[in-house]
């Protein structure tokens, strides 16, 4: 079993690596037990989003030179997920997943962490039942990997998946193969939609029957409350990442999730956070970090009260739920260095979002 530690480091731009190179240099970080890295860089989180690429570009450079390894090699042994988009309060950090023995089970559950990769998937399975598939086998490796003994133990499940680019349609055409949209930015929802519903799938939360092709980003009744994807431009497998709990784990740490049911439920924060024993203002400082979804609700509303964003030409939704749902996870976290994700289909309810939290035990 595993004993995890984590660490939010700031980062002045998308390539910077300064900070992961000051805890090597202290000796509280070892590059060898680095098993994921989950970061937000101020990009604009779109389809022509590069400082996605270029912060794991930097990472695995930085990275490689202290393993001695290529950065194609240190990529394939750890989790990268790059997150792009820090508009309004949210501030651009990475987070360092650390994983070595255990030091002997605490009597209680405790952080743990375990990743799984997909093969590369074809640019038609893209948005698809290939990806549903594909997702949800890896899901219950990253468990497996992580010592998870039930999805009961689950809190998050965090996925890199790809999208599709007009050079990617062009290829599956030139196959005879249609990709699922020829809308590169709506390709980036139907990664994300197929990939969340493999994560239900190997909870357990949604049978493998129901999710069909056209049940992507069309059957809202379907979601995970564990679930949250990135799409990006630089892969075109699924990276997964299962963080959870464990009575066989020795971190000092802990994890606790809830779901908001739309972008400005603060009271599901407070309640992860109470569900930690996080109580006022005092406890803030035991919080290591928050993630949560953010989306414009598909059906116009919030609140009974109708909302502009999926209408707006010049700023896309994703940009703005994450504004707004950043403000709402800051104003109760203390500060804006949390990692909020845009684009929520089919995690949690449509319009809200799973949240979690790790903090100090």
């Amino acid at each position: 079993m595993h004993h995890v530690d984590v660490f939010r480091i700031p980062c002045r731009s998308p390539g910077d690596t300064s900070g992961l190179e000051a805890l090597v240099a202290a000796g509280r970080i070892v590059p060898s037990e680095i098993v994921a890295v989950m970061g937000k860089t101020e990009g604009n989180g779109c389809v022509n989003d590069y400082t996605r690429e270029y912060a794991t570009n930097m990472l695995t450079a930085c990275l490689g030179r202290h393993l001695g390894l290529a950065p194609e090699a240190v990529a394939q042994r750890i989790a990268f997920v790059m997150s792009g988009g820090t508009e309004g309060v949210l501030s651009p950090h990475q987070t360092v997943f650390v994983r070595r023995p255990a030091r002997g089970a605490s009597g209680a559950k405790r952080l743990t962490l375990g990743i799984a990769f997909t093969r590369d998937f074809r640019p038609e399975e893209i948005g698809r039942r290939a990806q549903i598939d594909e997702t949800a086998a890896a899901v219950q490796q990253a468990m497996r990997d992580a010592g998870i003994a039930s999805p009961e133990d689950l809190h998050f499940v965090q996925v890199k998946c790809p999208l599709l680019t007009a050079d990617r349609i062009a290829a599956a055409r030139a196959r005879g193969c249609e990709p699922v949209t020829a809308d590169t930015y709506e390709s980036m929802a139907y990664s994300r939609g197929a990939s969340s519903l493999g994560i239900a799938v190997a909870t357990g939360e949604v049978p493998l029957a129901a999710c069909t092709d056209d049940a992507v980003l069309h059957d809202w009744r379907l979601a995970s409350s564990v679930a949250s994807a990135s799409a990006g431009i630089e892969l075109m497998h699924n990276v997964v990442i299962a963080i959870g709990m464990s009575a066989q784990a020795s971190s000092e740490l802990v994890v606790a999730h809830d779901v908001m049911a739309d972008a400005i439920d603060a009271e599901a924060v407070r309640r992860t956070l109470a569900a930690l024993g996080l109580q006022g203002a005092q406890d803030l400082d035991r919080i290591v970090n928050v993630f949560c979804k953010a989306e414009a609700s598909p059906d116009g509303q919030v609140r009974g009260m109708r909302h502009t964003m999926l209408g707006d030409s010049d700023i896309h939704s994703t940009r703005h739920a994450r504004a707004v749902t950043g403000a709402v996870v800051a104003s109760v976290a203390g500060h804006g260095m949390v990692y909020v994700s845009g684009g929520a289909e089919h995690q949690g309810p449509a319009g809200g979002g799973p949240i979690a939290v790790i903090a100090r035990a």
